[in-house]
């Protein structure tokens, strides 16, 4: 294997584009004899001559002629290489791959990214938007470096940071009796037909325990596994429903009418997730902390 150096190519790169030893010797910083040296131990590595010396100047060998764009290109490409990764750890440059619920990343999360981009506008962002379990998942199996999800009861390897509380409110079609109210209670709610998430859900979960626990019961007619499914069978009028509070922007846009439960009881902390084990890149690990010290919201 060849063993020639990079600065060995930045001398014969020099002398090429100089012509004399003597300039060449200058721009180096070496003494010519030093530089003479180095180009003849690069020549005696190859196997062969690099220039054609004379006393007046120096000309490339036909060799050496064929070699320089390959040089310069290899200067080139090594000052990149490290300017790119100077530019990733000073966040100059550099990609962050997000996960977050769709309530969040539709809501929300807009909104923190620009705020993001004002600061470190040469970042590039990629956000997937998925149910809640996906982003936990994404993020333990580090396909995303930084997630938005509820506080999960299975947190293992994730730190969460919170941001908010939300409040679970009351989604009814526009013509549904109960909108006469301007705050319902849970009995009011179970006593009309329910349109609920789909039992493999947190949310739905949260809903049969918190019901359990203060002896009530749902009268489920239709389960979805999307939110933006659900607010479509309220909007038909299959029923009522309960959901975060976080999906209240887009039930609106759906012209439901989205009303708070009195001593609502059922309340979800909303946060950023990371690995807790995991090495984050310096774009997640400063978009981290960037984070916890920027994003809070009023409960």
């Amino acid at each position: 294997m060849y063993n020639v150096s990079f600065r060995q190519v930045q001398i014969f790169v020099c002398i090429a584009q100089s012509h004399t030893f003597a300039q060449a010797a200058e721009k180096m910083c070496l003494s010519q004899p030093a530089l003479s040296s180095a180009i003849k131990k690069m020549e005696s590595q190859l196997g062969g001559v690099l220039f054609s010396r004379t006393t007046r100047k120096v000309e490339l060998s036909p060799e050496g002629r064929q070699f320089l764009p390959v040089a310069e290109r290899l200067i080139s490409d090594w000052q990149e290489a490290f300017s790119d990764l100077y530019n990733l750890f000073s966040l100059g440059r550099g990609k962050l791959s997000i996960a977050a619920m769709p309530s969040f990343a539709a809501g929300l999360l807009p909104g923190i990214l620009q705020q993001f981009k004002t600061e470190f506008p040469n970042i590039k962002l990629s956000v997937t938007d998925v149910v809640m379990e996906s982003v936990i998942k994404d993020v333990k199996a580090g396909r995303a470096e930084i997630g938005f999800s509820f506080e999960h009861e299975q947190m293992e390897g994730l730190q969460f940071h919170p941001i908010l509380t939300d409040n679970f409110i009351a989604v009814l079609p526009a013509n549904h009796p109960l909108c006469e109210h301007q705050i319902l209670s849970w009995s009011q709610i179970a006593a009309y037909p329910f349109v609920a998430m789909n039992k493999g859900s947190a949310i739905r979960r949260w809903i049969d325990s918190f019901m359990e626990m203060n002896h009530l019961a749902l009268n489920i007619v239709v389960e979805a596994s999307q939110l933006a499914t659900l607010g479509q069978f309220v909007k038909h009028d299959l029923g009522v429903s309960v959901v975060p509070a976080l999906c209240q922007e887009q039930m609106l846009s759906k012209d439901l009418v989205c009303l708070n439960i009195h001593q609502s009881g059922l309340s979800k902390r909303v946060g950023i997730i990371r690995q807790t084990n995991g090495n984050l890149s310096s774009v997640a690990s400063s978009f981290w902390q960037w984070a916890v010290n920027n994003i809070s919201y009023p409960n």
